[in-house]
C-alpha cells in the first residue's frame, strides 16, 4: 500500500493498456507477452493476476456453483496439482479458508462427475495456482501468473533482523526519481536490500533475472521461446557510471550485504564498509541518500530519539548539496531529526503506517538558497504534499510512553511502605468486633433478604435490597 501510482508507472513504461489505480492493485490490459514481461520486468508488483470469472455470488453455495460452471479441463488434468488462495471482506463470507474449500470441491467434483477421479491438492508447490477475491458479493477468480511473492527476486543469500521487503526498497528508490545519475548511498544498509534495487534501477536489469521460476511456466499455454527470448534481452539495460555505497554498524550485517550483492552479480557497483552513521563524513561526489533506520519495533535501540538527532545532526553538518529520503514510522523519531521536509509520502511497511520523507541539504539560511535561484520543493512536490494525509495525532508511539508511565507509577516498587504495628491493628479488630455484637445483643443489627442475578439469597447490612452489580467483582477492567 501505497506504491500504486509508482506501480501504475511501470506498468504505463511498459506498455500496458488501460492501467487503472484500485487500492492495493493496479489493473491493466495486456496479451500473453506482457503478461510474462510484467513477471520478469517491474519492480514494485507483488503478484500479476490473471482473471478468468467475474461472479456474483450471496453465498458459499452461490460460489461452489459458479466456479462449477467453468471448464476446467482448459486449465487443468487429473495428472497435475493445485491450490486456492483467497482474499475475503465480505459480511456473508467470514473465513478465507472456508472460501478456498467451497472452489476446490466444485473443481474436484466436476472431474469427479467427468472422468471418475480427481486431481490433487498441492499446498506448497502446485501445477496450478488460483485466488479467488470476494469483496462483499463482488466475486473475481484468477490464475497467479507469479506463484512465490515477486518481492523474492532470487539474490538474497541471507538477511539480518528485520530486513526491508525488496519491492518496498525498490517502490522507495523510484519515488525519488533517481535512476543512477549520482551515487548512491545507504548509511545503514542491513543485508544490503536498498543496494541491490538501487543498481537494478541504475543500469535497468530486470529484477526477474535471478528467479529459479514463475507460475505460468507451468500451464498448459507456456511459450518457451517466447519467454526466452523476454529472459535474454538486455537492449534495455544501461551503463551506470557512478557508484552506490552501503554502511553499516554491525560487521554481521555489513558481510550479508556483501553477500547479497555479490550474489546479484553487482560487486563492480556496491561497495560496503563497516561505520557508524555518527562518523558520516560530507561525500566527495554529488549524492543521493536512501536510508531505512530501526523504528524500535522490530529492531531495538537503546537510545531510538538520540540516534534520529545524530541523524539529523550528520545530514545538517556533512551532507551540504545532496538529497536525503528517510523512512520511518513515527512523529517523535522524524521531529529529532531537526530538518523541514520538503515531501511526505505515506507507504507501509508490512502493518507499519510509515510516511518517507524527503530533506533537501543546502549551505546557509533558507532564504539565501532561495535567492540564488534554489527551489526546495517543486510544483509536482507541491501537489503531492496536498493529497497527502499527515501523520495522525495520536501515534501508537505517545500512548505507549504515556502508558509506561502510569505504569510505573503503579508499579508495586514504586509504593513506600510504612511499618504497621500489627499488635496494634489486632487489639482494634477485637474492640470494633466486642462493639457489633453489643448492637447485636441489642436489636440494632439489621438484616433484609434479596436476590443476586443468579437467584441466590443474600443479605445485606443496609436494611434493603443492594443492586448487584458485575462491575463491582472488575472494577480494573480497564487497567
Amino acid at each position: 500500500m501505497g506504491l500504486e501510482p509508482v506501480l501504475a508507472k511501470e506498468l504505463t513504461q511498459l506498455g500496458a493498456n488501460n492501467v487503472q489505480i484500485g487500492r492495493r492493485m493496479v489493473s491493466f490490459v495486456g496479451d500473453k507477452e506482457m503478461m510474462y514481461r510484467a513477471n520478469f520486468s517491474l519492480h514494485t508488483a507483488i503478484k500479476i493476476l490473471k482473471p478468468i470469472a467475474r461472479f456474483k455470488a450471496n453465498s458459499a453455495d452461490d460460489v461452489y456453483e459458479e466456479i462449477k460452471k467453468i471448464d476446467w479441463s482448459e486449465y487443468l488434468d487429473n495428472e497435475h496439482t493445485f491450490a486456492v488462495d483467497a482474499v475475503v471482506f465480505s459480511e456473508e463470507f467470514r473465513h478465507s479458508k472456508f472460501v478456498s474449500y467451497k472452489v476446490k470441491d466444485a473443481i474436484v467434483d466436476q472431474f469427479r462427475e467427468r472422468t471418475g477421479s480427481r486431481p490433487n491438492i498441492s499446498v506448497a508447490n502446485p501445477d496450478l495456482r488460483l485466488h479467488i477475491h470476494i469483496a462483499e458479493a463482488d466475486c473475481t477468480l484468477c490464475l497467479d501468473s507469479s506463484g512465490e511473492s515477486l518481492h523474492r527476486r532470487g539474490y538474497r543469500q541471507e538477511s539480518v533482523e528485520a530486513p526491508l521487503n525488496e519491492v518496498l526498497a525498490a517502490g522507495m528508490i523510484l519515488m525519488t526519481g533517481w535512476k543512477g545519475e549520482t551515487d548512491f548511498i545507504d548509511p545503514m544498509c542491513g543485508s544490503g536490500t536498498l543496494l541491490v534495487e538501487a543498481a537494478l534501477i541504475a543500469r535497468n536489469m530486470a529484477p526477474g533475472l535471478f528467479r529459479k521460476e514463475y507460475a505460468f511456466e507451468k500451464w498448459a499455454d507456456f511459450d518457451a521461446d517466447l519467454f526466452d527470448r523476454i529472459y535474454n534481452d538486455d537492449s534495455q539495460e544501461r551503463e551506470f557510471h557512478h557508484h552506490i555505497y552501503g554502511y553499516d554498524i554491525d560487521m554481521k550485517a555489513v558481510n550479508t550485504a556483501r553477500l547479497n550483492a555479490k550474489a546479484a552479480g553487482l560487486t563492480a557497483d556496491i561497495t560496503v564498509e563497516q561505520q557508524d552513521f555518527k562518523n558520516f563524513t560530507q561525500p566527495q561526489e554529488k549524492s543521493i541518500l536512501v536510508t531505512n533506520p530501526p523504528y524500535g519495533e522490530r529492531i531495538s535501540t537503546p537510545n531510538l530519539l538520540e540516534t534520529y538527532r545524530m541523524i539529523g545532526e550528520r545530514l545538517k553538518h556533512q551532507f551540504m548539496g545532496c538529497d536525503a529520503w528517510i523512512l520511518s514510522y513515527r512523529e517523535e523519531c522524524f521531529e529529532q531529526i531537526g530538518l523541514k521536509p520538503s515531501i511526505k509520502i505515506p507507504v507501509y511497511n508490512g502493518s507499519l503506517e510509515c510516511e518517507f520523507r524527503k530533506y533537501q541539504m543546502f549551505d546557509g539560511k533558507l532564504k539565501q538558497f532561495r535567492s540564488k535561484g534554489g527551489v526546495v520543493k517543486t510544483e509536482e512536490e507541491k501537489r503531492q504534499m496536498s493529497e497527502k494525509h499527515r501523520f495522525k495525532k495520536e501515534r501508537e508511539f505517545k500512548q505507549r510512553i504515556d502508558e509506561q508511565e502510569e505504569n510505573e507509577e503503579n508499579d508495586i516498587r514504586s509504593f513506600t511502605f510504612h511499618k504497621h504495628d500489627f499488635r496494634s491493628d489486632k487489639r482494634n479488630e477485637r474492640n470494633k468486633r466486642s462493639e457489633r455484637n453489643e448492637r447485636g445483643e441489642r436489636g440494632e443489627r439489621k438484616f433484609s433478604k434479596g436476590k443476586n442475578r443468579g437467584g441466590h439469597e443474600r443479605f445485606d447490612r443496609s436494611g434493603g435490597k443492594k443492586p448487584y452489580s458485575k462491575r463491582n467483582r472488575f472494577d480494573n477492567d480497564e487497567d
